[in-house]
Order: C-alpha cells, then sequence, then structure tokens
C-alpha cells in the first residue's frame, strides 16, 4: 500500500485539520530529537520513521536535534552512532541541531524569567524539595526561598552560572503553582550545577537546563510546529505549553506537542537504561551485539532498514502502548530478505555421505539459481564431488513414511545435483552414525532434461563438496529473555529472565561462492535460514549471524488474536 493509499493516522489527522483551519503547509516542520545517552532502539526507529515520514508526505523539513543537557551521560560516540542509524534507515534530516547550541539562549530567558518574578533559587536539598512536592492527592507545599527578592536571585544565578557553587547547592526552580493537581508544575527545577565537561561545549557551562524546560523553548527556536513525543510526555504537556508561554511571539510559530504510544518489543526491553546495564555487566558484548534491539545490533545481525521500516508502518501510530511480538519484526526482515538474498548452501551440523560409485578423485562445477524470487540474481557454479557433508537431521536409518529426507533404502534428490540413494551407514563405538554410504543416479543431475532427471522424488537436501567446503564461525541467536515481557515483574529483576541460550556458536561448512563476501552481505543458507557476515569476519576467518530462521511463525499469532 502506498503512502498515499493508507489512511490517515491521528497524528495526521491533526496536521490535516491545522491545515484546514489555514496553517501554512510551508510553516510544516518535525524534528526528531534523541538524547545522546546510548544508542537507539527499535523505539526509536518508529519515532524516526512517524517524523521523517511526517517530512516526506507533506515535504516538510526534518531537523535533528540532539537533547545534550545532561554531560553526565552523553558522548560523542552516541551521537556519532545516532546519525549512522537515521542515514541507515534511509533518511536526510534538513539540519543538524543540538540543545546546547541555544544554552546562552536559555540562559537569557531564564533570567528574564528571573525578573518577571516567574522563577527563583532555591537553596534546599533534592530530598527536602521532594517531600514538599506532596501526592497526587496532596498539595505541596511553598519552599521558603520561594519568595527571595528578583535582585538576589539574579545574583546567585549569575553566581551558579560562574561556578562558585558545588553541585547540589542550588537550583533554580519555575515559580509555577505548588497545589497544582499535575506535580510536574509544582515549581519544576529550571536548571542545576554540574562541574562536567560537555562533549561540546566542554567547561563553558555548569549549569545545565532541564529537560522540560529545554525542549519546548529548542522547538520554538527551531519552529518546529508539531512536536511529537510517546505517551510518557503527555503530563508534561502543561509544563510545555507554560514554559512557552513565557518567550513566544504571536508573530512566529508556536509548536504543538503531542504525544503517541510507545511501541514495545516482547522478550527483550527498551530502556536506554536497562540496555546499558547489559552492556555494562556483561550479559552481551556491546550496544550493537546482535542479540541488542539496538537500530545498530539489527544492522549487525543481518536486518535490513526496509524490513525495519515495514515493521513501523505495520505496527502504526496509536494511542495507548501496547507489546507488539517480536515474531513481527522478525516476519518482516524474513518478507523482505526472501525477495532480495540470494540461496547458497551451508552444513552447520554436517554428516559425511560418500557416493560410492562417484569417481574417486573427480569433481564437476553445477550450475545453481540465486534467487528464485529475482531473476536478475543469475546463477552461480557450485562444486561436486564424491565426498559430501549433509544435515545430522536429515538421515535416518528408520524412519515412517512422514520423513522425506534420506534413510536407508530410499532416494532423495541433492540440490542442484543428483538423485542418491542410501546403502548403509557407518557409526562410531557409541553408536552414533558418522558417515553414510550412498550411491547415484549418473543420468540424474538436475536441468539435463533427461528422463532420470524428470523422475519425481520427495525429498531435496542442501550439502556441500567437503574438499571446496569453506570452514566458517557460524553465530547462532535466539531471543535474548526467556520472558514475554522481562521488565514488567514487579518482585523481579529484569536480568533473571535472560535467556542463558540466547548464542550458540558452532562452525559451519559453506559453498566456496561465499569466500569474498563483505560484512553486512545477506544471504540466505538454504533450508536453514538468513544469515549476514559479521563486521568481524576476515579472509582468514568468515564469520556469519544468523538473522532469523526461515519459519514464518507469525501465523500463528494471528491465529490467537
Amino acid at each position: 500500500m502506498s503512502d498515499s493509499e493508507r489512511p490517515l493516522n491521528f497524528l495526521e489527522h491533526i496536521i490535516e485539520e491545522d491545515l484546514k483551519n489555514g496553517f501554512s503547509k510551508d510553516a510544516l516542520r518535525f524534528r526528531f530529537p534523541p538524547e545522546p545517552n546510548g544508542y537507539l532502539h527499535i523505539g526509536h526507529a518508529s519515532s524516526i520513521c512517524l517524523n521523517f515520514g511526517l517530512g516526506l508526505r507533506y515535504d516538510a523539513p526534518v531537523n535533528l536535534r540532539f537533547d545534550d543537557t545532561n554531560p553526565a551521560k552523553e558522548e560523542q560516540e552516541f551521537v556519532d552512532a545516532i546519525k549512522r542509524d537515521v542515514e541507515w534507515l534511509g533518511y536526510e534530516w534538513n539540519t543538524e541541531r543540538y540543545a546546547s547550541d541555544y544554552f546562552q539562549q536559555l540562559y537569557d530567558w531564564a533570567v528574564l524569567l528571573i525578573k518577571e518574578g516567574k522563577a527563583y533559587v532555591d537553596s534546599q536539598t533534592s530530598e527536602v524539595m521532594a517531600a514538599q512536592k506532596g501526592t497526587p492527592t496532596e498539595a505541596g507545599t511553598e519552599s521558603p526561598f520561594r519568595n527571595r527578592s528578583v535582585e538576589e536571585n539574579l545574583e546567585l544565578f549569575e553566581a551558579m552560572k560562574a561556578g562558585k557553587f558545588e553541585e547540589g547547592k542550588h537550583v533554580l526552580r519555575a515559580k509555577i503553582d505548588m497545589t497544582s493537581s499535575n506535580m510536574l508544575m509544582r515549581d519544576p527545577i529550571m536548571y542545576r550545577v554540574l562541574h562536567k565537561a560537555h562533549h561540546r561545549t566542554n567547561t563553558d557551562w555548569c549549569i545545565y537546563p532541564m529537560y522540560d524546560w529545554t525542549h519546548g523553548e529548542s522547538d520554538y527556536i527551531e519552529q518546529v510546529s508539531h512536536s511529537l513525543c510517546t505517551l510518557e510526555f503527555a503530563m508534561h504537556r502543561e509544563l510545555y505549553d507554560w514554559f512557552l508561554n513565557q518567550v513566544v511571539d504571536e508573530n512566529k510559530i508556536r509548536p504543538k506537542q503531542r504525544e503517541f504510544a510507545r511501541r514495545n518489543l516482547s522478550h527483550t526491553v527498551v530502556s536506554k537504561r536497562k540496555l546499558a546495564r547489559l552492556v555494562e555487566e556483561g550479559v552481551v558484548d556491546s550496544w550493537d551485539d546482535p542479540r541488542m534491539p539496538t537500530i545498530s545490533g539489527l544492522r549487525r545481525r543481518g536486518y535490513s532498514p526496509e524490513s525495519i521500516r515495514n515493521f513501523a508502518d505495520t505496527i502504526g501510530i496509536a494511542k495507548r502502548d501496547n507489546l507488539i511480538d517480536v515474531s513481527l519484526l522478525e516476519f518482516q526482515v524474513r518478507d523482505h530478505l526472501n525477495k532480495v538474498a540470494p540461496r547458497v548452501m551451508g552444513v552447520l551440523d554436517p554428516l559425511k555421505v560418500v557416493i560410492t560409485n562417484y569417481p574417486e578423485g573427480e569433481e564437476e562445477w553445477l550450475d545453481a539459481e540465486n534467487n528464485p524470487e529475482d531473476e536478475a540474481a543469475g546463477s552461480r557454479k557450485v562444486p561436486f564431488s564424491r565426498e559430501i557433508y549433509i544435515e545430522k537431521e536429515d538421515f535416518r536409518e528408520e524412519a515412517n513414511k512422514k520423513f522425506f529426507r534420506l534413510k536407508l533404502g530410499k532416494e532423495v534428490r541433492l540440490k542442484n545435483a543428483y538423485i542418491i540413494k542410501a546403502e548403509s551407514c557407518t557409526k562410531d563405538t557409541e553408536g552414533n552414525i558418522i558417515e553414510v554410504q550412498c550411491t547415484y543416479d549418473p543420468k540424474s543431475k538436475s536441468g539435463s532434461g533427461t528422463e532420470e532427471s524428470l523422475r519425481k522424488v520427495k525429498g531435496t537436501l542442501h550439502w556441500v563438496s567437503i574438499k571446496h567446503a569453506l570452514e566458517a564461525e557460524v553465530r547462532l541467536y535466539d531471543r535474548l529473555f526467556t520472558d514475554e515481557s522481562p521488565d514488567t515483574h514487579k518482585d523481579k529483576d529484569f536480568m533473571e529472565f535472560v535467556n542463558p541460550d540466547s548464542l550458540k556458536v558452532i562452525t559451519g561448512y559453506l559453498e566456496p561462492s561465499m569466500k569474498d563476501l563483505k560484512a553486512g552481505a545477506q544471504v540466505q543458507f538454504q533450508r536453514l535460514g538468513y544469515f549476514c557476515v559479521d563486521p568481524d569476519s576476515t579472509s582468514e576467518k568468515l564469520v556469519f549471524n544468523r538473522t532469523v530462521g526461515l519459519r514464518d511463525s507469525w501465523a500463528k499469532i494471528q491465529q490467537k488474536s
């Protein structure tokens, strides 16, 4: 369905209503405002697709703005990763902005609020201020410093800026209403002292603005028309508007904040704080570990930007938070890779097969189709010889009629090759099968057009020629958590649900066509799943990550719903 054909979401209805009521289409401007305190995750991908998608729909500019007001947690590494992720998803921002660009303007406006009696310096401890906030059902109590003179407030605020006080000694608070039913309106903090170097301003500042003071004012400076936030900011809207009321010029665009629901993904967590803990405690190797729900992790695992954009489009925009089953994300990547990924053969749990009537020392190169979904993908050559590997699970000495793979006395076709028949097998001292002896029909070569090649057999197996096989490290990734919603248990830490089997590293044997694949290359190991080349891969040691299996488990979810 094209963008113009699909029904509008509720945010687009809001924009359409504004345009209908006289708002100029040329004045539309959106923004994606991440804090650079971690890597972006799949939840951010929905927000990216929403804001940049609106920009494309309305031919409007979209700013990439970093809300960098906390030097204790923010790093240039995260800025670079965020930019890389947005670009990889296929979007271009109009301008790159930083909240830190506006530190002077925000400070000047704060001084103005002090002069108007709308802000004051509070010298209490954070614990005392928290106690004075009250509860949702009980009004707060005013600070004893609430009625300091304008002159004293200005003097103290200037001294805070000059670095004359230690952290926690003073804060600047807005003077609003300590009896408000919205606790965020009970004299919120606007500035705190932090003696930490900032990733852009270094040590130029030692007071830093709080998010609520910064966000709306930054939107206003940039003339953002529609500021779209996740649902947890709904209660912040009243404060957003109050702060804007103090500075807006009626001749300029006044930003409008509206909220949409966060989409949580099953069997994972999407809190940057919790994701950071997984990294810090060594549960995963890094922010881009393929088990992580970060965009960088998904990219490294082999997800395509198209699959993530399709996922965001499928789940849509809603007004209520809900849990999306990870199988839907897996369905989207499977659906896309099915169209574009070349088919190759690899064996991950090898069993040796000797074709006893194939001439020793002989080999031949057979034609293999690269992708039946894409005629333009062409074909390649794969080597065939007397000794091959198949998957252990593809052979049984005895099996019922529903087992259509190799069993003693029965035939299967080798993909792109010949029909073989299992004649006998060899076992080790523990009774494990270590080799199968087969015969082949020399006239049954695939594509040869002979009567024998057209003979119907029920099973087709993938395989690799042993003497040509490439040895590779294969990383089999699974769900990071065993529980569907690991961070919603009040009495348990989400770390208790970490899946001990989320990564299994094995040695696989691959056809030689994969020797020169570059990092990020995506392929389908036939009958096994979709895999990609990991950045750790070298010419001496190939490394592949499993992206997703071939089985479509999303159908089961649809049946349940």
